[in-house]
């Protein structure tokens, strides 16, 4: 290995070196007379104070250059030097080029800590195995270091090994040996095992717990961690501390248990910990997830100096909430006060911004992440494809998923999600099959949009191929979203008895979802008994949802059942049950317009149903014919001009009214939107030469030539 000297080394033999570190500001060193060992571990300790890797590089020169390099405390101390610097690649070439015999158990485990601190685990494992067979024996602190990266593989036979070797080298008693055993099995997901180890432990030590109280917590075991947690407060040799409060508090958060939160809270302010930011942090997220969001506002508002975790918590909070407008409200306020956003930061905003469809917002937040460096962050370019295919930008989504280097499973499946809900399912489809071939496993939501897409295009066998891969293939064990695609995959086909016999054979009780997908399904396609007998079913699991019983009051309505339908209404008005008023909005310099059935409220509606007027004579021309089945509410022989007042296309006449010629034209929806202005877009599409992008409450239907990326299929 060729080491490079500072340039004054190699212009003057007899140079005097300063070395800048504050304790030695005044010492100066010469070439025949070095620093002994004990000096160079000084500096290698005050360089680590300052984390400068130039000094770094001119100390190691110095131990090369007058032969230390053979003594292990001093590698010892330069490769944590290195580490704390930042730079494990050049901890790792000075560990290569060390002889075996200058090696001890320190220098094997320092190195094993720091892989496994810099998530490089099985790097980590390979040099535990190169100890062994050099014939070193690892000790207590070996093992501490090695586990976290058998639990950061994810592979639990790695860590059953090193519990054999545990038991063989007699350190099973050690508390914080155990206490990274048991940590190992809860992460690899073996509950069972690190309860066991758990229960043999002799002593236990705050960490233990918590290490119980997290693993619990990672399996997703919420009431079993609070049962943990209350056996600490039993303890009276050991304390709760801030580990032990955070991790309760977000267990109380997942499972809705606020009740217990509350007593936490006071327990908290007991123990005198309610100063402790990372504890308040955490009763913030506890509070907005259990949807008690004055109770945060009160917290996160007497916080007092609020780092950017407060405020992630407060956003992350909105957002849970669905209270997107507050969300990016937060993220500017937190801007104004000077802090830095993080990747949780911009990844809740962009969410936020997706959720609102706000496209001027998505694209300020995008280039606030250009400026500040975070472009190659995945987690935030993954929100960002979400956030601009929320938004109707179908091609910038893509381009941002083009320009990610590092693609992981989590920006795959947002450009699969984003294809899928823009009617482009084949692409889709193509996506996840790209997929697979460069290896990258999929999760659960990744096949929640690879069945949707296959439903909306009608592939029932290539459908039913990749459900069956999900246990088969992945271990993936289906969910009701998944049983609700392969329901509507059949039911979508006109195969409406395969997909009830489907729906009862299921090995999970069929949840609203399910049974809402067939409900659809037989409104499309007529079946009056079976709609009648789902709509029931729906009836008694979501009392409380007025589309269940629009749906069949519409089977009914278009099969001539007037008193039945009359029948629907009229049990909705018993249940309290009100129909969601339908609105359309559409975004014009940087203001939101809002449009109900029979708008006459905006300043211009004059000039906007004379666009109406003249639009709908151009498609009767083109060959429109009203589909009056889509007129409900409407007094008989009025069905045709009720349509004409959908808010769809009172905001595509305001579009065409205000936004230059030749522009997209982009429309959100709050439901889904009628067969009626489908046909109109279309028309309106190919007649006017522009592309109009309808966002319902399902999905994006992308109008261009007359033709529809749904392919009338939604």
């Amino acid at each position: 290995m060729k080491f490079l000297f500072p340039q004054q080394f190699c212009t003057r033999p007899r140079c005097l070196i300063s070395v800048s570190i504050p304790l030695f500001r005044n010492l100066y060193y010469q070439v025949s007379s070095p620093l002994n060992p004990t000096q160079l571990n000084h500096l290698i300790d005050n360089a680590a104070r300052f984390k400068n890797l130039k000094h770094a590089t001119q100390i190691h020169t110095q131990i090369i250059t007058i032969n230390y390099a053979s003594l292990p405390f001093l590698l010892n101390n330069l490769f944590l030097l290195y580490a704390k610097c930042g730079s494990i690649d050049r901890g790792l070439l000075l560990f290569s080029t060390t002889r075996d015999d200058s090696r001890n158990v320190v220098t094997w485990t320092t190195i094993i800590t720091q892989l496994s601190h810099f998530k490089m685990p099985f790097l980590a494992l390979n040099c535990f195995n190169r100890m062994r067979c050099t014939g070193v024996y690892p000790n207590q602190f070996t093992f501490s270091a090695v586990l976290p990266a058998c639990a950061d593989a994810l592979v639990v036979a790695h860590g059953e090994q090193m519990h054999g070797l545990i038991w063989k080298h007699g350190f099973e008693s050690d508390t914080f040996v155990a206490s990274a055993l048991l940590d190992m099995y809860a992460k690899c997901s073996d509950v069972s095992m690190a309860e066991k180890v758990f229960g043999e432990m002799p002593d236990r030590s705050i960490v233990t717990w918590n290490s119980m109280i997290v693993g619990f917590l990672k399996n997703k075991l919420y009431d079993r961690a609070i049962g943990i947690f209350r056996e600490v407060l039993g303890e009276t040799l050991v304390d709760p501390d801030q580990v032990s409060f955070s991790s309760v508090l977000s267990a109380c958060a997942n499972a809705a248990r606020v009740d217990f939160g509350k007593q936490v809270h006071g327990n908290i302010i007991k123990r005198g910990s309610i100063t402790v930011v990372y504890v308040k942090n955490s009763l913030v997220d506890m509070y907005a997830k259990c949807r008690l969001f004055d109770d945060a506002m009160k917290m996160f508002y007497n916080t007092g100096d609020r780092d950017v975790v407060t405020w992630n918590v407060m956003i992350m909070g909105c957002v849970h909430n669905d209270n997107f407008e507050a969300a990016c409200s937060y993220f500017q306020a937190m801007r104004r006060e000077g802090l830095a956003p993080d990747e949780v930061s911009y990844s809740s905003a962009l969410h936020a911004s997706a959720n609102l469809a706000t496209l001027i917002q998505g694209t300020s937040i995008h280039a606030q992440i250009l400026k500040t460096g975070f472009m190659k962050n995945a987690c935030i370019l993954s929100s960002m494809i979400t956030m601009y295919g929320k938004c109707g930008n179908l091609l910038d989504a893509y381009w941002v998923f083009e320009e990610t280097e590092d693609h992981n499973v989590v920006s795959w499946t947002a450009m699969i999600t984003v294809y899928q809900q823009h009617g482009c399912a084949n692409e889709a489809i193509e996506l996840f099959e790209k997929m697979l071939k460069h290896g990258i496993v999929p999760e659960y939501i990744t096949f929640v949009s690879v069945l949707s897409a296959c439903s909306h295009t009608g592939q029932v066998e290539v459908g039913f191929k990749y459900f069956d891969s999900m246990t088969k293939i992945h271990n993936i064990k289906p969910g009701p979203e998944h049983y609700a695609c392969m329901v509507d995959l059949l039911a979508r086909n006109g195969r409406l008895n395969e997909a009830k016999k489907f729906t009862e054979s299921m090995p999970i009780k069929p949840d609203s979802s399910i049974w809402g997908a067939l409900l659809g399904a037989c409104g499309k396609y007529g079946n009056v008994e079976m709609g009648r007998e789902v709509a029931e079913r729906l009836f008694e699991l979501e009392p409380d949802n007025p589309g269940n019983y629009a749906l069949l009051s519409n089977i009914y309505t278009r099969h001539g059942m007037v008193e039945k339908a009359d029948g629907v209404r009229q049990l909705m008005g018993i249940n309290r049950v009100r129909k969601e008023t339908g609105c359309s909005w559409i975004e014009f310099r940087n203001q939101t317009f809002v449009f109900t059935v029979n708008d006459k409220s905006h300043s211009r509606t004059d000039e906007i149903y004379e666009v109406l007027k003249k639009l709908k004579e151009l498609v009767k021309k083109r060959g429109y014919v009203a589909e009056i089945q889509f007129a409900t509410n409407s007094v008989e022989g009025s069905e045709e001009q009720s349509l004409w007042c959908h808010s769809e296309k009172l905001a595509l006449a305001f579009g065409l009214l205000v936004l230059p010629s030749g522009s997209s034209i982009r429309i959100k929806k709050n439901l889904r939107t009628c067969g009626d202005c489908h046909t109109v877009m279309k028309f309106a599409s190919e007649i006017l030469g522009r592309e109009i992008i309808v966002r319902d409450i399902n999905r994006f239907h992308r109008f261009t030539n007359g033709l529809c990326s749904c392919r009338d299929y939604w």
